[in-house]
């Protein structure tokens, strides 16, 4: 593990491989897994706000209820890319695009 010896500052991947270990292992895994689940809740919650909507109010533009709308902000829900979809589309007005790393 690198440290700045002047500050005891650890880097940011030196932190995460120490706490959840080295990339490929299975808690490194799970941990990036649900890191991104967190990001899209943030995503969404970030951009109905932006559009003055409440969590009803964009679970009836799509279709769901307000609680799956607050179980997605709040990473308690695992999300069908179709759901995904509609909640951006139709609740939010956007569009969805996916990259795949190899």
């Amino acid at each position: 593990m690198k440290k700045n010896h002047e500050n005891n500052l650890v880097s940011w991947d030196d932190h995460i491989d120490k706490k959840y270990g080295r990339i490929g292992t299975p808690t490194r895994v799970k941990y990036e897994e649900d890191f991104e689940n967190f990001k899209i809740g943030v995503l969404i919650q970030e951009a109905r706000k932006q559009q003055n909507l409440t969590q009803e109010e964009l679970a009836l533009k799509c279709g769901t209820t307000k609680n799956y709308i607050s179980r997605i902000e709040n990473n308690a829900s695992d999300i069908r890319l179709s759901t995904l979809m509609r909640i951006i589309r139709e609740g939010l007005g956007g569009h969805l695009k996916l990259s795949l790393e190899l």
